[in-house]
């Protein structure tokens, strides 16, 4: 992560016209790294919402709506393995900085995301061979590169960065059902519960369809009854969570679930302000207790003085 910042930090030095960020449009307020927009200010933005066929629909055209209305930022929606609606987005990087892209003045854009993402992806797609290696797994970019798109359009690949602290919770749990998070850093199960909270709030009928249950119950109950669809039964007739999780998070991540986004811009606006509120009342106490530890302090200075 270090790495990538100071990578990121001297880009912007040397010079940088667009800063793209690719977004999973499944979760894209949790896909967006904070840190990126403090690192890169002032420079035009594009978000990409990738993985828009494993999104709803309806929520990718909220989300599009709610970035294009913020300034100096464009947002397309994308499947990174779609040639012709990738190349949209040369198209809006030059739009968003019209008086650069010849030989003289080349075109210098930033690409950016968390990881598996789908960046690699997407930059072999534009590129038509492959310029950038591809896994399922996050972290598979490791440094940065120069790719020539076209002339006078310079593209400049950075790997994954995923922030210090996630300081919103929904946001760590939406980030490990998709992939994002390696899998040693998490509890399967408890983001499989997590995942099954949402799904049976906004898509009950996916977990039904997918599945064969008749109704829903709680967390539990309902990630026991996929264990015994998905065969992750145990001696005595319970069922293996971790096996049941591992299958309802893959079969989410490939999308057979159904086309499922699993937050809203006004669910994450509110996140957010709970979050900086939380934040608040910790500063707050922490400046309390340094000015009480402060006073005592003092006080045993004074009364030491006294007794002197």
């Amino acid at each position: 992560m270090n790495s990538t910042r100071q990578a990121i930090k001297d880009r912007v030095k040397a010079g940088l016209d667009v800063v793209i960020e690719l977004l999973d449009a499944r979760l894209p307020g949790s896909s967006g790294n904070p840190l990126l927009a403090a690192l890169t200010t002032g420079r035009p933005a594009l978000k990409i919402l990738n993985k828009q066929d494993l999104a709803d629909p309806s929520q990718t055209a909220a989300w599009l709506a709610h970035y294009n209305a913020q300034p100096h930022t464009r947002a397309i929606p994308l499947d990174a393995g779609d040639k012709a609606p990738a190349r949209a987005l040369i198209k809006a990087c030059r739009e968003l900085a019209p008086n650069r892209g010849d030989l003289a003045k080349p075109l210098r854009v930033l690409i950016c995301g968390i990881p598996n993402v789908g960046k690699s992806t997407l930059i072999n797609t534009l590129v038509g061979k492959r310029a950038a290696k591809t896994g399922d797994e996050p972290g598979i970019t490791k440094i940065e590169q120069k790719i020539v798109l076209e002339n006078g359009f310079y593209l400049f690949d950075t790997p994954g960065m995923l922030w210090p602290r996630i300081a919103i919770e929904q946001s760590g749990y939406h980030l490990a059902a998709s992939g994002a998070i390696g899998r040693n850093a998490f509890d399967e199960a408890e983001v499989a519960l997590e995942l099954i909270h949402v799904l049976k709030r906004r898509y009950p009928d996916a977990l039904q369809q997918r599945y064969g249950l008749a109704e829903l119950g709680d967390e539990e109950t309902v990630l026991e009854a996929i264990g015994l669809k998905r065969g992750a039964k145990v001696r005595g007739g319970g069922v293996q969570m971790h096996k049941a999780a591992e299958a309802l998070l893959i079969d989410y991540r490939q999308g057979l679930l159904g086309r499922i986004t699993l937050e809203t811009p006004d669910e994450m606006t509110a996140w957010r302000q709970a979050a900086a509120d939380e934040e608040a009342r910790k500063d707050a106490q922490r400046e309390a207790e340094k000015a009480a530890d402060k006073e005592r302090r003092s006080g045993r200075r004074q009364a030491s003085s006294g007794d002197a």
